[in-house]
Parts: structure tokens; sequence; C-alpha cells
């Protein structure tokens, strides 16, 4: 959270006003360079008093849109000029922060048909004093950790989630999967506070299926506005690390937060409601369609803006082409545009892509948890000499040494060419090493004398 310094902010500052004003060239005719020229004298001055300069509401709109045309992993960059930017550039405090970001959800949302909006709060001018949205997006789900180390809810939320918890926010008493967390706001780098969002605010799709009315038992559903709210948008050389933004979803990002392994791995669920056949090779290939498909017949049905993945990826041609003719080119992360299935039936899986960075642009930055120290309580603390702690550790690594080697042994043994058998063999070990002192061994290597003496063994 270091500004950049006046040297840096300059050559920065002088190519973004370039692009600015011939952009205007039009609007401006002859004038634009000369007004071109009074604009750098006054943003240099400017530098040169308080290391930084402001932008205009004018700047700031087309920063944000360039920079979202710059962007290599969004396939919907085809809309980019339709980006309304909402200036919060005067808030102060984290109450001013939350009401504009409620503000955001309702005009983002619009009742379902989805504006692209993006909300810019101040930009960094002192080391430490940033304004940032500590939630990844503006509505999330809640990720409860379990002591058996499941998780209710979102599992990408559960870091986050925890942070809400030791900041004094109290989860639901029933909780569910799909539990709307707070926001977590902080201004100028002071203390994070967190605020509930009105729940006549978010807009929820239950998730359907035409075909299965069972799926309706799943009882899934997700929020309809993607507003991505961590990155920090660079324009001109001034940061603004709190600019949460939202267009609309396509399909596949909804299918992969209920599908994938790491998130809510609802796959072999839904198989079982479609009566699918877990054993085959298939089924979960077969499961995502279907879920996928669920997702935008819903959406659909309810009136809340969405877009297929096969829609998506041809209007991201017709920008890739427009581009070309325009720029030259167009920035294109590859391994982001390609759908997450279905990939070689959209043209972009056989469009070759260049990867190179162009400024303005949103860029990543660190969870500001990590960097940021919390306050602790300031109830002393009991001291103990070095000597009772060691003692102290010491019976107690006694003690649990005592209590694993009272743990029954066991080993599984596995002979494997694919690598499955191994795979089982590290699930079983999972099953069992809370309660058997277990060890996994391949057969080639395993030393058959020591069979006698196996007290549990398990082959796979």
């Amino acid at each position: 959270a270091q500004p950049r310094t006046s040297e840096e902010v300059w050559p920065l500052a002088k190519d973004f006003i370039r692009q600015y004003y011939e952009s205007k060239t039009t609007a401006l005719g002859e004038r634009w360079e000369e007004a071109m020229k009074a604009r750098l004298a006054a943003i240099k001055r400017e530098i040169e008093v308080k290391g930084h300069y402001e932008l205009t509401y004018e700047e700031l709109v087309f920063g944000a849109r360039t920079a979202w045309r710059n962007a290599p992993r969004c396939v919907n960059r085809i809309i980019w000029r339709q980006l309304e930017v909402l200036d919060a550039r005067n808030v102060t405090t984290t109450l001013e922060m939350f009401d504009a970001l409620c503000h955001h959800i309702k005009y983002g949302t619009n009742g379902g048909n989805m504006r692209s909006t993006i909300t810019v709060f101040q930009h960094r001018t002192r080391p430490n004093a940033d304004y940032r949205v500590w939630n990844s997006q503006l509505i999330r789900y809640a990720g409860y950790r379990h002591e058996d180390g499941s998780i209710l809810g979102d599992p990408a939320n559960a870091d986050f989630t925890e942070i809400c918890t030791k900041l004094g926010w109290t989860s639901p008493t029933c909780k569910t999967q799909f539990d709307i967390l707070p926001l977590v706001l902080q201004a100028a780098g002071g203390e994070p506070q967190w605020y509930e969002i009105p729940m006549e605010l978010v807009l929820e799709v239950p998730i359907s299926h035409p075909d299965y009315p069972d799926f309706d038992d799943l009882n899934l559903k997700w929020y309809a506005l993607p507003a991505v709210s961590s990155l920090c948008l660079d324009i001109g050389g001034i940061e603004f690390p709190a600019i949460p933004f939202n267009g609309w979803y396509m399909g596949t990002e909804i299918g992969r937060n209920l599908g994938d392994c790491n998130r809510y791995n609802l796959l072999k669920p839904i198989a079982l409601k479609l009566g699918l056949n877990i054993n085959s090779k298939f089924w979960k290939d077969k499961a995502l369609i279907e879920l996928n498909f669920a997702i935008i017949h819903s959406y659909q049905k309810c009136n809340v803006s969405i877009v297929d993945h096969h829609s998506a990826t041809e209007s991201f041609m017709t920008h890739l082409k427009n581009e070309t003719l325009t720029r030259g080119g167009c920035p294109a992360d590859w391994v982001w545009i390609v759908p997450p299935f279905s990939g070689s039936l959209c043209p972009v899986f056989h469009q070759e892509m260049l990867l190179y960075h162009l400024s303005p642009s949103y860029e990543y930055q660190d969870d500001p948890w990590k960097h940021h120290t919390f306050r602790t309580s300031s109830k002393p603390h009991k001291c103990h000499k070095f000597k009772t702690v060691a003692e102290m550790v010491r019976q107690t690594a006694e003690m649990f040494h005592h209590v694993y080697q009272k743990r029954v042994k066991a080993t599984i043994l596995y002979a494997t060419e694919t690598g499955h058998s191994r795979n089982y063999a590290d699930i079983v070990k999972q099953f069992f090493e809370r309660n058997f002192a277990i060890q996994v061994h391949c057969m080639e290597s395993y030393n058959r004398a020591s069979l006698e003496h196996e007290q549990l063994l398990i082959v796979v």
C-alpha cells in the first residue's frame, strides 16, 4: 500500500492523458493538442505540489472503461463502452462507503436487468491509508469450517468467514449453505468495520431444471450480481484500491461455483437426482451439462441477465475482430477466455491469442487482512517463566507420544499401473488415519517378510 513517487506518476500520467485526448479528437477538432498540453501542465504542477493528481470525472470514466477494454481475462468486453461509473471519491468513512455500496447493489442489479457498474472510492495517496473492500465480491456466501474438516457453504469464503467472525459478526443461528456475508470495509487504512447487507437489496435465483422436478429438492440458488471488489484500478499512475464493479454472469461461472470439487462440489448429489449411474465414466460430464442448463433456464425464468458460453465467446470473436481493426490487436488470456467445458465447440478454442499488458488496467492485489494488524485485547497476559513453559511442552509431548503408541498399526498395500489404486489407497488412508497408525506401501517395494507382523492389513 505504498503510493507511487512523483517521478513514477508523471510518465504514466502523460501516457494516459495522451490516450484520453486522442479519443476526443472528433469532439475537440484541431484544439485537442492545445487542450492536452494545458491539462498536462496543470497535472505536472499538481504532482510537484502533492505527489499525485486528481482525475476529472470524464477522465475517470474513460480510464475505467478503457481498463475493462484492456482486461485480458474478460470474455464479455464487447460492451466496455456501456460501463457506468459511480464517483465515490468524496467518501471518507466506512458508513459512507456502505451507503455507496448499497446504492451500487441496487443500481447494478436493476431488478434483474443488470447494468455494468463500477463504484470508485478515493485513490491511494499515503502509505498504509488505503480504502478497501475486504470482500472478494460484494455478495458472497459464508463457508463454515467444522471440526472434522468439512465445510458448510462455500469453501472459497471459509477464511473470510472466520475474519468476519473475528471482527464481531455473528452467523445465523440456523446456518445454511447460502448465508450472505456482511460487507467488511476499511477507510483510510483505519480499522475494518462490518455491515449487514439489507436482504431486500440482494436478488437471488432459485435453481430448477425444467425436465427433472426432483432437482428442486437440492434447494440450490445463486445471487444475481457478480460484483468483483478485490481489484485495484490503475489509471495514469493513480491507483484506486477500492473499485467494486459488476457485469453479469456467464452461466459456466455459476456452474463452476456449484460443481467444482474445491467449491460446493455438488455434482454427485445432482447426478443422483438426475438418476445417473455414478459408476460410469462420464457421469460428472452429464451432471455438469444439466447443471449449466438448469442455471441458464432459472435465470431466464426469473428475468435475470445471464449469458451462455456459446453466445459470450461468439461476441468475443466479434470484439477481437473489431479491436484488431481499430487498435492492431487485443490482449487476451486463452486459458480464461475459453469456457471451462465444451471448449472446442466454441470459436475461441481455435483462435490464437496474445497476452500482453495495456494501461489503464485492473490489477490483482493481496487480501487486505494479510497485512492488517488487528487490535488486541487490553487485558494483560499472564507471563510464564521459560522453565515452566518447557516443562509443559515436555509433558504434552509425552502424553501425545503415549496416545500415539497405543494406536493400532495398520498397513495399506496397493499395486497399480495407471495410478488409480494409489489414489484409492490415499483415500482409505485419510479415512483410517485418525484412529490408526497407518502406512501406505506399494507391493513392489514392500518387504513380504513383514506380513506376519501386521496387525491390520488392507489391500487395494
